[in-house]
């Protein structure tokens, strides 16, 4: 068993100086914030005492920067807890950090002081159950009401009785509503400074007056009803005649429920929530939203087919997510749109998948090399071994991963593959010598011809990656006692690798699609099978400007070549040599 004593280790070490003091501050904060309960209860009240000495040598502004810390691990209502007692930047900060779970958050609010409550207020990422008890303890807001409009001041003064004084003037000061119209007369202030309370009396109606004088003029001036001057320029409308929405800008909560929206359809789109089909996922794990089809079914404005792209929002610099930002558009925009953006957007969601792949792979490749090297001690020889073997099988999970990925982006047009200038001969010989050796023992070959060939458009690295690709996934599916031929030279201004099938390929309808893998380990056609390696194969051929296709029972790789002069040829002469 492993005993962690890291508590106890920083406990045993006296913060000397400030540097040292705000370094256990730190660390004492990790600890405690990634603990809930376990440990020695006398080494945890020693922990909270140190904690709370150290504050007092700390100032605020710098433990409230330290809890802010993205790295902190705050997960314990406990330390939550403690420091909510604590001046209120760094009560704020604590409660804006914390990590808790709903049923930590409904035991710790009834602890809290009253002023540290309100600071929960600013997360939106509390579940409604969190929210309702702040409710029932009264905090209920985080800002101040809205102050009301000079026009509610104005409604509320008519509405008011005729024979009813605007306000109570004292003795001596002329009844201002009899008649408002007339200027109000002249006070002259005595010679110190301070004027009469009738005087600043007069001065409050003069103004209110004034004000109601300004909006009678301001209305009377306008129709009742006005609208902006529009040009017929071919808008859709509706049958009422005002133009229909094609479009509005929104965000939306961490839960998915829409709480802003453009102004001209926010009354009939806030509240709604997106977190359905496809959107749950996305949402779930915090994923960019492209091109997804969603229905709304209520007001006329915003009723019918809709797509919505949209990016997830993260708080600075705690990182908490907050929810989305992002547009709807009208069906009917993209109702045309080709194929190609079809294929476009499950790529996009493939390689969004892989993203999300990579990372637990990556996890385990690590801890099985750390167990493999003894990084973090001696390890039995059988555990090296088992960790050796999940770091192969890791490996060879992240290089499926990156085919998956480059064949998403080259058919996606995405990716293109990296011009330049290489022997693409020379490349054939020597793969095909190296593979003859591996053929050997199943009496086979390759039979290569090379006929006088120039140099293709395409960059050493992407050639040899191309070739090996073609000619590995043909020499693992080679059978027993075959001879394959294989011929290169120049034909309709390009350069011509033309390979024979071997039958175990021959055989298939579409080699393409084909998930034949090889029967021995010793060639690899790739971790999906021959079929996808050529498809891969054939993308990045059509990437440099030439093709892979079959001609009965043969392979015909096409690539272009360069220009007398030496430089890349143009789009015109890469389709001249390609067809």
């Amino acid at each position: 068993m492993h005993f962690d004593d890291r508590l106890a280790t920083v406990l045993r070490h006296r913060a000397a100086g400030e540097r040292a003091a705000r370094t256990q501050f730190r660390q004492l904060l990790d600890l405690l914030g990634s603990q809930r309960g376990g440990r020695d209860q006398s080494l945890l009240a020693a922990a909270w005492l140190r904690l709370a000495a150290l504050s007092e040598t700390i100032p605020a502004a710098d433990r409230a920067a330290m809890i802010n810390d993205p790295g902190l691990r705050f997960r314990n209502p406990e330390l939550a807890a403690h420091l909510a007692e604590d001046e209120p930047e760094v009560a704020a900060a604590a409660l804006a950090r914390a990590n808790l779970t709903e049923d930590d958050w409904e035991a710790l609010i009834p602890r809290l002081p009253v002023r540290a409550r309100g600071f929960l207020r600013l997360r939106k990422d509390l579940e409604p159950s969190t929210n309702a008890i702040l409710a029932k303890l009264g905090i209920l807001d985080r800002g101040l009401p809205q102050p009301e409009t000079q026009e509610t001041e104005v409604q509320e003064l008519e509405t008011q009785e005729p024979d009813t004084p605007v306000t109570a003037a004292p003795a001596g000061v002329p009844d201002q509503t009899a008649d408002p119209e007339p200027a109000l007369p002249a006070v002259e202030l005595p010679e110190n400074d301070n004027p009469p309370i009738a005087a600043r009396d007069n001065d409050t109606i003069g103004a209110i007056v004034e004000r109601i004088e300004k909006f009678r003029k301001a209305r009377s001036n306008q129709p009742l009803e006005t609208t902006d001057p529009r040009l017929p320029l071919g808008e859709i409308a509706n049958d009422d005649g005002k133009p229909a929405i094609t479009g509005f800008s929104f965000t939306c909560d961490p839960a998915g429920r829409v709480d802003w929206a453009d102004a001209n359809i926010a009354p009939s789109i806030i509240g709604t929530r997106l977190n359905t089909g496809p959107m749950q996922m996305a949402i779930r794990f915090r994923q960019p939203i492209r091109k997804e089809p969603m229905q709304f079914v209520g007001a006329p404005a915003i009723t019918g087919a809709w797509i919505v792209d949209a990016l997830p929002r993260f708080a600075q610099p705690e990182g908490h997510f907050r929810g989305y930002a992002g547009r709807f558009y009208r069906a009917a925009e993209t109702a045309d749109l080709s194929d190609i953006d079809e294929v476009s957007s499950e790529a996009d969601r493939l390689r969004q998948l892989l993203h999300e792949l990579r990372t637990p792979v990556n996890a385990i490749q690590g801890f099985s090399e750390v167990i493999q090297q003894q990084l973090f001690g001696p390890t039995p020889h059988e555990y090296r071994a088992l960790a050796a073997g999940i770091a192969g099988d890791s490996a060879r999970m992240l290089a499926g991963f990156d085919e998956l990925d480059r064949l998403a982006r080259l058919e996606t047009g995405a990716l293109d593959v990296e011009v330049g200038r290489c022997d693409f001969a020379a490349i054939i010989s020597g793969q095909i010598e190296q593979l003859q050796n591996v053929l050997k023992a199943k009496t086979a070959e390759f039979a290569l011809r090379i006929i006088d060939t120039s140099d293709v458009t395409l960059a050493q690295s992407e050639a040899e990656a191309l070739a090996w690709r073609l000619l590995a996934t043909l020499a693992s599916s080679v059978g027993a006692g075959e001879h394959i031929h294989v011929e290169l030279a120049e034909n309709a201004g390009a350069l011509r690798l033309c390979c024979e099938l071997p039958a175990s390929l021959s055989g298939k309808p579409d080699i393409f699609a084909t998930t034949m893998k090889p029967s021995s380990g010793a060639l690899s056609a790739g971790m999906f099978g021959a079929g996808f390696a050529l498809r891969l194969a054939r993308a990045e051929a059509r990437s440099a400007g030439g093709d892979l296709v079959r001609v009965d029972d043969w392979l015909l790789l096409s690539l272009p070549l360069l220009t007398v002069s030496g430089s890349a040829p143009s789009p015109k002469q890469l389709n001249g040599a390609v067809g």
